[in-house]
Protein backbone atom coordinates (compact mmCIF):
# COMPACT_ATOMS: atom_id res chain seq x y z
CA UNK A 1 0.00 0.00 0.00
CA UNK A 2 1.53 3.49 -1.20
CA UNK A 3 2.10 5.94 2.21
CA UNK A 4 0.34 9.03 1.77
CA UNK A 5 2.65 11.85 0.85
CA UNK A 6 3.02 14.34 3.98
CA UNK A 7 1.94 17.90 3.90
CA UNK A 8 5.38 20.30 2.70
CA UNK A 9 3.45 23.26 4.18
CA UNK A 10 2.76 21.46 7.64
CA UNK A 11 6.61 20.34 7.68
CA UNK A 12 7.85 23.79 7.39
CA UNK A 13 5.63 25.72 9.36
CA UNK A 14 6.36 22.63 12.42
CA UNK A 15 10.45 22.95 11.41
CA UNK A 16 10.13 26.83 12.08
CA UNK A 17 7.92 26.76 15.26
CA UNK A 18 10.84 24.22 16.58
CA UNK A 19 13.28 26.28 15.60
CA UNK A 20 11.48 29.72 17.12
CA UNK A 21 11.42 27.54 20.54
CA UNK A 22 14.91 26.70 20.33
CA UNK A 23 15.72 30.13 19.76
CA UNK A 24 13.69 30.99 22.88
CA UNK A 25 15.49 28.26 25.11
CA UNK A 26 18.97 30.01 24.11
CA UNK A 27 17.75 33.14 24.67
CA UNK A 28 16.67 32.80 28.21
CA UNK A 29 19.65 30.41 28.61
CA UNK A 30 22.14 33.61 27.69
CA UNK A 31 19.71 35.72 29.53
CA UNK A 32 19.71 33.86 32.51
CA UNK A 33 23.37 33.94 32.21
CA UNK A 34 23.76 37.46 32.43
CA UNK A 35 21.18 38.30 34.37
CA UNK A 36 22.49 36.64 37.08
CA UNK A 37 25.18 38.79 37.98
CA UNK A 38 24.00 41.16 40.35
CA UNK A 39 26.19 43.96 39.25
CA UNK A 40 24.68 43.78 35.56
CA UNK A 41 20.93 44.87 34.95
CA UNK A 42 18.95 44.71 31.58
CA UNK A 43 18.29 47.80 30.00
CA UNK A 44 16.99 49.22 27.05
CA UNK A 45 19.02 52.56 25.55
CA UNK A 46 17.42 55.37 24.48
CA UNK A 47 18.59 58.95 23.29
CA UNK A 48 16.56 61.96 22.97
CA UNK A 49 17.67 65.78 23.18
CA UNK A 50 21.55 64.84 22.77
CA UNK A 51 21.28 62.99 26.15
CA UNK A 52 22.03 58.77 26.09
CA UNK A 53 19.58 56.85 28.64
CA UNK A 54 19.17 53.47 29.65
CA UNK A 55 15.72 52.09 30.98
CA UNK A 56 14.88 48.80 33.10
CA UNK A 57 13.69 48.40 36.21
CA UNK A 58 14.92 47.25 40.15
CA UNK A 59 13.61 46.28 43.05
CA UNK A 60 12.10 48.05 45.60
CA UNK A 61 15.05 46.75 47.86
CA UNK A 62 17.10 47.57 45.89
CA UNK A 63 16.04 50.94 44.88
CA UNK A 64 15.85 51.64 48.63
CA UNK A 65 19.78 50.32 49.48
CA UNK A 66 21.81 51.66 46.32
CA UNK A 67 20.45 54.97 45.00
CA UNK A 68 21.21 57.76 47.26
CA UNK A 69 19.63 61.39 47.15
CA UNK A 70 21.18 63.75 44.82
CA UNK A 71 21.87 66.40 46.76
CA UNK A 72 24.69 64.18 47.67
CA UNK A 73 26.53 64.15 44.58
CA UNK A 74 30.29 65.32 45.75
CA UNK A 75 30.06 68.29 44.03
CA UNK A 76 27.84 69.50 46.29
CA UNK A 77 29.38 68.00 48.97
CA UNK A 78 31.37 71.39 50.75
CA UNK A 79 27.27 72.67 51.76
CA UNK A 80 25.82 69.33 51.84
CA UNK A 81 24.14 68.42 55.11
CA UNK A 82 24.28 64.88 56.65
CA UNK A 83 21.30 64.86 58.94
CA UNK A 84 18.74 66.44 56.50
CA UNK A 85 19.94 65.25 53.39
CA UNK A 86 19.59 68.43 51.83
CA UNK A 87 21.60 71.25 50.85
CA UNK A 88 22.32 74.50 52.17
CA UNK A 89 21.73 77.25 50.44
CA UNK A 90 24.30 79.97 50.41
CA UNK A 91 26.08 82.26 48.11
CA UNK A 92 28.99 79.63 46.85
CA UNK A 93 26.22 76.93 46.69
CA UNK A 94 22.93 78.65 44.68
CA UNK A 95 24.68 77.87 41.26
CA UNK A 96 24.86 74.44 41.61
CA UNK A 97 21.78 73.17 43.45
CA UNK A 98 20.09 70.86 41.74
CA UNK A 99 16.80 69.81 43.55
CA UNK A 100 14.69 71.12 45.88
CA UNK A 101 14.79 70.69 49.75
CA UNK A 102 13.05 67.26 50.97
CA UNK A 103 9.84 67.24 53.15
CA UNK A 104 10.93 64.56 55.48
CA UNK A 105 6.63 64.81 56.70
CA UNK A 106 5.60 63.44 53.34
CA UNK A 107 7.59 60.20 53.87
CA UNK A 108 4.87 58.54 56.43
CA UNK A 109 2.15 59.64 54.56
CA UNK A 110 4.38 57.63 51.28
CA UNK A 111 5.33 54.54 53.51
CA UNK A 112 1.14 54.04 54.18
CA UNK A 113 0.02 54.40 50.67
CA UNK A 114 2.98 51.38 49.68
CA UNK A 115 2.03 49.28 52.76
CA UNK A 116 -1.71 49.51 52.50
CA UNK A 117 -2.84 50.36 49.34
CA UNK A 118 -3.57 47.02 47.12
CA UNK A 119 -3.10 48.91 44.09
CA UNK A 120 -0.21 51.22 44.70
CA UNK A 121 1.97 52.70 42.00
CA UNK A 122 5.05 54.54 42.31
CA UNK A 123 6.08 56.53 38.46
CA UNK A 124 9.47 55.48 37.39
CA UNK A 125 12.25 57.59 38.71
CA UNK A 126 15.20 59.47 37.08
CA UNK A 127 18.66 58.38 38.14
CA UNK A 128 22.42 59.76 37.91
CA UNK A 129 25.19 57.65 37.34
CA UNK A 130 28.62 58.69 39.10
CA UNK A 131 32.21 57.17 39.34
CA UNK A 132 34.81 58.11 41.51
CA UNK A 133 37.27 59.87 38.81
CA UNK A 134 34.77 62.23 38.26
CA UNK A 135 35.67 64.59 41.11
CA UNK A 136 39.45 63.76 40.70
CA UNK A 137 40.51 66.20 37.47
CA UNK A 138 43.89 64.56 37.87
CA UNK A 139 42.43 60.77 37.32
CA UNK A 140 43.03 59.60 33.69
CA UNK A 141 39.71 59.79 32.17
CA UNK A 142 40.44 63.16 31.88
CA UNK A 143 42.48 64.74 29.11
CA UNK A 144 44.71 67.67 29.40
CA UNK A 145 41.87 69.73 28.26
CA UNK A 146 39.67 68.89 31.20
CA UNK A 147 37.35 66.67 28.84
CA UNK A 148 36.33 63.39 29.76
CA UNK A 149 37.29 60.51 27.49
CA UNK A 150 34.96 58.10 28.75
CA UNK A 151 30.92 58.22 29.84
CA UNK A 152 30.50 57.24 33.65
CA UNK A 153 27.81 54.85 32.46
CA UNK A 154 28.99 51.01 31.33
CA UNK A 155 27.01 49.58 28.86
CA UNK A 156 27.57 46.36 26.79
CA UNK A 157 25.15 46.13 24.05
CA UNK A 158 23.37 42.25 23.33
CA UNK A 159 22.36 43.16 19.92
CA UNK A 160 23.74 44.47 16.50
CA UNK A 161 22.30 47.87 17.10
CA UNK A 162 23.03 48.44 20.05
CA UNK A 163 19.40 49.41 21.53
CA UNK A 164 19.54 46.56 23.60
CA UNK A 165 22.15 45.44 26.49
CA UNK A 166 23.36 44.88 30.20
CA UNK A 167 24.12 47.79 32.37
CA UNK A 168 27.06 47.93 34.80
CA UNK A 169 25.60 49.26 38.25
CA UNK A 170 28.58 47.24 40.41
CA UNK A 171 28.59 49.21 43.75
CA UNK A 172 32.69 49.22 43.87
CA UNK A 173 32.51 50.63 40.19
CA UNK A 174 30.08 53.35 40.38
CA UNK A 175 27.60 55.55 42.84
CA UNK A 176 23.94 56.20 41.64
CA UNK A 177 21.90 59.25 42.81
CA UNK A 178 18.28 60.13 42.68
CA UNK A 179 17.73 63.21 40.22
CA UNK A 180 14.30 62.64 40.07
CA UNK A 181 12.10 60.39 41.91
CA UNK A 182 13.61 61.56 45.63
CA UNK A 183 10.48 61.58 47.46
CA UNK A 184 9.58 58.13 46.29
CA UNK A 185 12.86 57.20 47.37
CA UNK A 186 12.21 58.40 50.63
CA UNK A 187 9.17 56.48 50.73
CA UNK A 188 10.48 53.17 49.77
CA UNK A 189 13.13 53.89 52.23
CA UNK A 190 11.26 53.94 54.87
CA UNK A 191 8.80 51.05 53.76
CA UNK A 192 11.82 49.14 53.92
CA UNK A 193 13.14 50.47 57.79
CA UNK A 194 9.19 49.77 58.51
CA UNK A 195 9.36 45.89 57.62
CA UNK A 196 12.68 45.42 58.66
CA UNK A 197 12.33 46.93 61.75
CA UNK A 198 8.38 47.05 62.65
CA UNK A 199 8.38 50.74 63.15
CA UNK A 200 9.21 54.32 61.45
CA UNK A 201 9.90 57.47 63.06
CA UNK A 202 7.98 60.04 61.73
CA UNK A 203 9.38 63.27 60.71
CA UNK A 204 9.05 66.89 60.54
CA UNK A 205 9.81 69.05 56.99
CA UNK A 206 12.92 69.31 58.17
CA UNK A 207 13.75 66.05 59.44
CA UNK A 208 13.63 66.86 63.13
CA UNK A 209 12.18 63.78 64.67
CA UNK A 210 8.09 64.44 65.36
CA UNK A 211 6.65 63.09 68.92
CA UNK A 212 5.54 59.82 67.08
CA UNK A 213 6.24 56.64 65.39
CA UNK A 214 3.92 54.31 62.99
CA UNK A 215 4.79 50.52 63.95
CA UNK A 216 3.76 47.45 61.58
CA UNK A 217 0.90 46.59 64.31
CA UNK A 218 -0.68 49.69 63.67
CA UNK A 219 -0.83 49.33 59.80
CA UNK A 220 -1.95 45.83 60.28
CA UNK A 221 -4.93 46.22 62.72
CA UNK A 222 -5.72 49.44 60.61
CA UNK A 223 -6.11 48.31 57.22
CA UNK A 224 -6.43 44.25 57.90
CA UNK A 225 -3.42 43.39 56.05
CA UNK A 226 -2.07 39.94 55.42
CA UNK A 227 1.59 39.61 56.59
CA UNK A 228 2.26 37.55 53.66
CA UNK A 229 1.93 40.38 51.33
CA UNK A 230 3.74 43.00 53.63
CA UNK A 231 6.91 40.74 52.86
CA UNK A 232 6.43 40.27 49.69
CA UNK A 233 6.55 44.37 49.24
CA UNK A 234 10.50 44.60 48.85
CA UNK A 235 10.65 42.42 45.65
CA UNK A 236 8.28 44.93 44.00
CA UNK A 237 9.84 46.81 41.22
CA UNK A 238 9.75 49.81 40.52
CA UNK A 239 11.07 51.24 36.50
CA UNK A 240 14.04 53.42 36.57
CA UNK A 241 15.67 55.36 34.14
CA UNK A 242 19.91 55.74 33.93
CA UNK A 243 21.87 59.04 33.17
CA UNK A 244 25.29 59.28 33.21
CA UNK A 245 27.12 62.14 35.57
CA UNK A 246 29.67 62.52 32.94
CA UNK A 247 29.79 62.03 29.00
CA UNK A 248 32.30 61.21 26.90
CA UNK A 249 33.52 64.80 25.42
CA UNK A 250 32.50 66.80 28.33
CA UNK A 251 33.77 69.12 30.84
CA UNK A 252 33.12 68.70 34.32
CA UNK A 253 31.40 72.14 34.34
CA UNK A 254 29.35 71.16 30.58
CA UNK A 255 28.60 67.69 32.47
CA UNK A 256 27.31 70.00 36.10
CA UNK A 257 24.79 71.83 33.56
CA UNK A 258 23.65 69.49 31.80
CA UNK A 259 21.97 67.20 34.59
CA UNK A 260 21.23 70.44 36.67
CA UNK A 261 19.04 71.44 33.22
CA UNK A 262 17.25 67.86 32.75
CA UNK A 263 16.82 68.45 36.58
CA UNK A 264 14.78 71.46 35.93
CA UNK A 265 13.04 70.29 32.66
CA UNK A 266 11.36 67.42 34.25
CA UNK A 267 10.00 69.35 37.02
CA UNK A 268 8.53 72.26 34.78
CA UNK A 269 7.35 69.68 32.54
CA UNK A 270 5.30 67.97 35.70
CA UNK A 271 2.74 70.83 36.51
CA UNK A 272 0.76 69.84 39.73
CA UNK A 273 -2.87 69.26 39.21
CA UNK A 274 -5.44 71.69 40.82
CA UNK A 275 -7.04 70.66 43.88
CA UNK A 276 -10.49 71.05 41.81
CA UNK A 277 -8.44 68.26 39.37
CA UNK A 278 -7.33 66.37 42.38
CA UNK A 279 -10.99 66.23 43.15
CA UNK A 280 -12.03 65.08 39.45
CA UNK A 281 -9.79 62.58 40.02
CA UNK A 282 -9.85 61.29 43.38
CA UNK A 283 -11.22 57.53 43.92
CA UNK A 284 -9.95 57.00 47.50
CA UNK A 285 -11.59 59.71 49.60
CA UNK A 286 -15.44 59.40 50.04
CA UNK A 287 -15.95 63.09 50.22
CA UNK A 288 -14.37 63.51 47.05
CA UNK A 289 -16.75 60.75 45.31
CA UNK A 290 -19.73 62.31 47.14
CA UNK A 291 -19.21 65.95 45.90
CA UNK A 292 -18.74 64.71 42.26
CA UNK A 293 -21.96 62.19 42.26
CA UNK A 294 -23.88 65.58 43.23
CA UNK A 295 -22.21 68.22 41.11
CA UNK A 296 -23.37 66.22 38.26
CA UNK A 297 -26.94 65.00 39.68
CA UNK A 298 -28.25 67.82 41.32
CA UNK A 299 -30.64 69.75 39.79
CA UNK A 300 -29.44 73.36 41.47
CA UNK A 301 -25.69 72.14 40.20
CA UNK A 302 -26.08 69.98 37.33
CA UNK A 303 -25.38 71.03 33.70
CA UNK A 304 -28.33 71.91 31.84
CA UNK A 305 -29.05 73.04 28.24
CA UNK A 306 -29.94 76.97 28.05
CA UNK A 307 -28.18 78.01 31.54
CA UNK A 308 -24.43 78.32 31.88
CA UNK A 309 -22.30 75.97 33.66
CA UNK A 310 -22.61 76.21 37.83
CA UNK A 311 -19.29 74.13 38.39
CA UNK A 312 -16.12 75.10 38.10
CA UNK A 313 -13.95 71.87 37.88
CA UNK A 314 -10.57 72.84 38.21
CA UNK A 315 -10.17 76.37 40.50
CA UNK A 316 -10.63 76.20 43.71
CA UNK A 317 -12.12 79.93 43.62
CA UNK A 318 -15.03 81.76 41.48
CA UNK A 319 -14.06 84.99 39.94
CA UNK A 320 -16.08 87.84 40.18
CA UNK A 321 -17.98 88.03 36.79
CA UNK A 322 -17.90 84.21 36.62
CA UNK A 323 -21.78 82.70 36.40
CA UNK A 324 -20.44 79.49 38.35
CA UNK A 325 -21.93 78.84 41.70
CA UNK A 326 -19.78 76.99 43.36
CA UNK A 327 -16.43 75.13 43.01
CA UNK A 328 -15.83 71.46 43.09
CA UNK A 329 -13.21 71.73 45.35
CA UNK A 330 -16.06 73.56 47.90
CA UNK A 331 -18.05 70.98 47.02
CA UNK A 332 -15.75 68.44 48.48
CA UNK A 333 -15.05 70.94 51.50
CA UNK A 334 -18.88 71.03 52.01
CA UNK A 335 -19.26 67.55 52.05
CA UNK A 336 -16.17 66.75 54.62
CA UNK A 337 -17.91 68.90 56.61
CA UNK A 338 -21.20 68.13 56.61
CA UNK A 339 -20.71 64.14 56.08
CA UNK A 340 -17.72 64.46 58.25
CA UNK A 341 -19.99 64.48 61.37
CA UNK A 342 -21.45 61.79 60.38
CA UNK A 343 -18.54 59.26 58.59
CA UNK A 344 -15.39 60.08 60.88
CA UNK A 345 -13.59 57.52 59.42
CA UNK A 346 -13.52 59.01 56.26
CA UNK A 347 -10.62 60.86 57.16
CA UNK A 348 -7.34 59.17 58.01
CA UNK A 349 -6.47 59.40 61.90
CA UNK A 350 -3.09 60.61 61.32
CA UNK A 351 -3.11 64.06 59.22
CA UNK A 352 -0.82 63.18 56.04
CA UNK A 353 -2.25 59.53 55.75
CA UNK A 354 -4.07 58.47 52.78
CA UNK A 355 -7.80 58.20 53.06
CA UNK A 356 -9.18 54.31 52.37
CA UNK A 357 -12.54 54.12 49.87
CA UNK A 358 -15.68 53.73 52.17
CA UNK A 359 -18.01 50.30 51.27
CA UNK A 360 -20.33 50.68 48.59
CA UNK A 361 -23.03 50.88 50.84
CA UNK A 362 -21.57 53.39 52.93
CA UNK A 363 -21.32 55.68 50.12
CA UNK A 364 -24.45 55.20 48.74
CA UNK A 365 -25.77 56.50 52.35
CA UNK A 366 -23.12 59.37 51.67
CA UNK A 367 -24.64 60.60 48.44
CA UNK A 368 -28.15 59.93 49.65
CA UNK A 369 -27.55 62.37 52.53
CA UNK A 370 -25.57 65.08 50.72
CA UNK A 371 -28.19 65.14 48.25
CA UNK A 372 -30.77 66.01 50.81
CA UNK A 373 -28.60 68.76 51.90
CA UNK A 374 -28.72 69.81 48.41
CA UNK A 375 -32.67 69.88 48.33
CA UNK A 376 -33.09 71.61 51.07
CA UNK A 377 -30.36 74.59 50.04
CA UNK A 378 -32.21 74.34 46.93
CA UNK A 379 -35.38 75.80 48.17
CA UNK A 380 -33.22 78.95 50.23
CA UNK A 381 -35.04 81.84 48.59
CA UNK A 382 -31.54 83.37 47.41
CA UNK A 383 -31.30 80.23 45.48
CA UNK A 384 -34.86 80.54 44.22
CA UNK A 385 -33.73 83.66 42.36
CA UNK A 386 -31.21 81.84 40.57
CA UNK A 387 -34.09 81.08 38.51
CA UNK A 388 -34.06 84.52 37.30
CA UNK A 389 -30.71 86.04 37.91
CA UNK A 390 -26.94 84.90 37.20
CA UNK A 391 -24.62 84.57 40.10
CA UNK A 392 -22.23 87.36 39.47
CA UNK A 393 -25.06 90.16 40.68
CA UNK A 394 -26.11 88.03 43.62
CA UNK A 395 -22.07 87.49 44.69
CA UNK A 396 -20.41 90.53 43.69
CA UNK A 397 -20.51 93.47 46.32
CA UNK A 398 -22.35 96.79 45.98
CA UNK A 399 -19.29 98.86 45.35
CA UNK A 400 -17.53 96.49 42.48
CA UNK A 401 -18.49 97.56 38.90
CA UNK A 402 -22.15 96.78 38.41
CA UNK A 403 -22.74 96.19 41.78
CA UNK A 404 -24.13 93.28 43.63
CA UNK A 405 -25.87 91.81 46.60
CA UNK A 406 -22.97 90.67 48.48
CA UNK A 407 -24.80 86.88 49.48
CA UNK A 408 -22.39 84.61 51.46
CA UNK A 409 -24.00 81.92 49.51
CA UNK A 410 -22.73 82.58 46.41
CA UNK A 411 -19.28 82.83 47.75
CA UNK A 412 -17.44 78.64 48.61
CA UNK A 413 -16.33 80.04 51.82
CA UNK A 414 -20.14 80.91 52.83
CA UNK A 415 -21.39 77.19 51.47
CA UNK A 416 -18.67 75.61 53.46
CA UNK A 417 -19.77 77.49 56.74
CA UNK A 418 -23.14 76.36 56.64
CA UNK A 419 -22.34 72.88 55.32
CA UNK A 420 -20.68 72.64 58.82
CA UNK A 421 -22.81 74.52 60.71
CA UNK A 422 -25.98 72.37 59.64
CA UNK A 423 -23.61 69.25 59.96
CA UNK A 424 -23.09 69.52 63.30
CA UNK A 425 -26.94 70.50 64.30
CA UNK A 426 -27.93 67.25 62.47
CA UNK A 427 -25.72 64.66 63.37
CA UNK A 428 -24.03 65.93 66.65
CA UNK A 429 -26.95 67.79 68.24
CA UNK A 430 -29.92 65.92 66.57
CA UNK A 431 -31.72 68.58 64.69
CA UNK A 432 -33.74 67.73 61.77
CA UNK A 433 -33.20 69.60 58.12
CA UNK A 434 -36.84 70.43 57.74
CA UNK A 435 -36.64 72.35 61.61
CA UNK A 436 -33.21 74.30 60.20
CA UNK A 437 -34.01 75.16 57.00
CA UNK A 438 -37.76 76.66 58.02
CA UNK A 439 -35.53 78.67 60.44
CA UNK A 440 -32.97 79.68 57.55
CA UNK A 441 -35.85 80.33 54.85
CA UNK A 442 -36.38 83.02 57.36
CA UNK A 443 -33.31 84.07 57.62
CA UNK A 444 -32.52 84.31 53.86
CA UNK A 445 -35.55 86.16 53.67
CA UNK A 446 -34.76 88.91 56.38
CA UNK A 447 -31.63 89.60 54.35
CA UNK A 448 -29.50 87.57 56.81
CA UNK A 449 -26.81 86.21 54.11
CA UNK A 450 -26.82 89.53 52.23
CA UNK A 451 -24.71 92.82 52.35
CA UNK A 452 -21.79 91.07 53.82
CA UNK A 453 -19.32 94.35 52.95
CA UNK A 454 -22.23 96.13 55.44
CA UNK A 455 -21.60 96.62 59.17
CA UNK A 456 -25.20 95.76 59.60
CA UNK A 457 -24.55 92.15 58.31
CA UNK A 458 -23.73 89.32 61.00
CA UNK A 459 -20.45 88.50 58.46
CA UNK A 460 -18.83 91.51 58.25
CA UNK A 461 -15.48 91.25 59.68
CA UNK A 462 -15.63 87.47 60.19
CA UNK A 463 -16.16 86.47 56.30
CA UNK A 464 -15.76 89.88 54.67
CA UNK A 465 -12.89 91.68 55.86
CA UNK A 466 -13.45 95.71 55.97
CA UNK A 467 -9.55 96.88 55.38
CA UNK A 468 -8.75 94.93 52.19
CA UNK A 469 -12.38 94.96 51.17
CA UNK A 470 -12.98 91.48 50.05
CA UNK A 471 -13.89 87.54 51.47
CA UNK A 472 -11.75 86.65 53.65
CA UNK A 473 -11.46 82.65 54.41
CA UNK A 474 -10.12 82.68 58.21
CA UNK A 475 -13.39 83.28 59.26
CA UNK A 476 -14.68 80.39 58.44
CA UNK A 477 -15.07 78.06 61.65
CA UNK A 478 -16.21 81.21 63.37
CA UNK A 479 -19.42 81.93 60.81
CA UNK A 480 -20.11 77.95 61.45
CA UNK A 481 -19.89 78.98 65.09
CA UNK A 482 -22.32 82.00 64.49
CA UNK A 483 -25.34 79.92 62.02
CA UNK A 484 -25.06 77.23 64.61
CA UNK A 485 -25.76 79.64 67.95
CA UNK A 486 -28.88 81.56 65.57
CA UNK A 487 -30.22 78.44 64.92
CA UNK A 488 -30.62 77.10 68.54
CA UNK A 489 -27.89 75.17 68.67
CA UNK A 490 -25.71 76.66 71.43
CA UNK A 491 -27.28 76.73 74.81
CA UNK A 492 -24.24 76.67 77.22
CA UNK A 493 -23.75 80.27 78.58
CA UNK A 494 -20.19 80.04 78.77
CA UNK A 495 -20.13 79.12 74.73
CA UNK A 496 -22.07 82.45 74.00
CA UNK A 497 -20.01 84.69 75.97
CA UNK A 498 -16.47 83.12 74.30
CA UNK A 499 -18.50 83.27 71.07
CA UNK A 500 -19.66 86.91 71.51
CA UNK A 501 -16.46 87.75 72.27
CA UNK A 502 -14.69 86.41 69.18
CA UNK A 503 -17.62 88.54 67.27
CA UNK A 504 -16.18 91.48 68.89
CA UNK A 505 -12.66 90.54 68.07
CA UNK A 506 -13.32 89.95 64.45
CA UNK A 507 -15.11 93.25 64.12
CA UNK A 508 -12.19 95.13 65.97
CA UNK A 509 -10.36 96.91 63.51
CA UNK A 510 -6.91 98.72 64.49
CA UNK A 511 -8.66 98.70 67.85
CA UNK A 512 -11.50 100.21 66.67
CA UNK A 513 -14.91 98.26 66.63
CA UNK A 514 -17.35 98.45 64.90
CA UNK A 515 -21.17 98.32 65.85
CA UNK A 516 -24.10 96.59 63.88
CA UNK A 517 -24.81 100.24 63.56
CA UNK A 518 -21.71 101.42 61.95
CA UNK A 519 -20.56 103.34 64.67
CA UNK A 520 -17.04 103.03 66.91
CA UNK A 521 -18.25 101.48 70.20
CA UNK A 522 -16.49 99.15 73.43
CA UNK A 523 -16.18 95.63 72.58
CA UNK A 524 -18.22 94.27 75.07
CA UNK A 525 -21.22 96.66 73.57
CA UNK A 526 -21.03 94.44 71.02
CA UNK A 527 -23.48 91.48 71.41
CA UNK A 528 -25.04 87.90 69.56
CA UNK A 529 -27.93 88.16 67.43
CA UNK A 530 -31.39 86.82 67.60
CA UNK A 531 -31.90 82.79 68.09
CA UNK A 532 -34.21 81.98 65.14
Amino acid sequence: MKESASDPTADIAREYLERETKDKQVLALLLEKFLGKKDRILVQKTEMGGTEAYVGSVSLEWFAGRVHFASGLPLLQKKYNPETDNVEIDADSIDEIQQRPLDWSRQAALVQYLAARKNHKFPPVLVVINQPWVDNLKAAEWDGEGIALKSTTDFTPLDKDGKVGLLNVSEEYVTIYALDGQHRLMGVQGLIELLKTGKLQRYKKDKTADDSVITINELKNQYQLDPADLQSLPKERIGIEFICAVAAGETRTEARRRVRSIFVHVNLMAAPLTKGQLAQLNEDDGFSIVARKIAVTHPLLEQQQNRNPRVNWNSATVATNSTVLTTLQALQDMSERYLGQKFPHWKPSDKGLIPMRPEDEELEQGIREFKQLFDYLASLPSYKLLEDEDTPALRRFSFEKEGGEGNMLFRPVGQVALSQAIGILVFKKGFSLADIFKKLRKFDQQGGFSGMEYPQSLWYGILYDPNKKRVQVVGRDLAAKLLIYVLGGIQDQMERAELRKALANSRTIENKTIGFDGKFVEPKQVGLPLVL
